[in-house]
């Protein structure tokens, strides 16, 4: 599946996490409100959620609008996750 990682100067953590957080449509304090859908949070202030695929992030992993949707109903609270380089 297509998805893209933190930029070299904001990279995206790697290892074992925990889901902690979900929001349908969370608005980031820190880049003026920008909007990130299906967000599925692991790691404080990273998340997988919907983003764009050609424009690394600052530290989330930007998915397709459908596999956003995808790891938003497939994964929960507690559930453990993996980032790999």
């Amino acid at each position: 599946m297509p998805m893209l990682p933190g930029r070299k100067s904001n990279p995206t953590p790697t290892g074992t996490f925990h889901v902690y957080s979900k929001e349908k449509m969370h608005l980031s304090k820190e880049f003026d409100n920008a909007e990130m859908p299906n967000s599925v949070f692991f790691y404080p202030g990273d998340a997988f959620h919907q983003g764009s695929l050609s424009v690394y992030s600052h530290g989330c992993i930007h998915l397709s609008a459908g596999a956003s949707l995808k790891f938003f109903n497939t994964l929960h609270i507690g559930d453990v996750v993996q980032v790999v380089p």
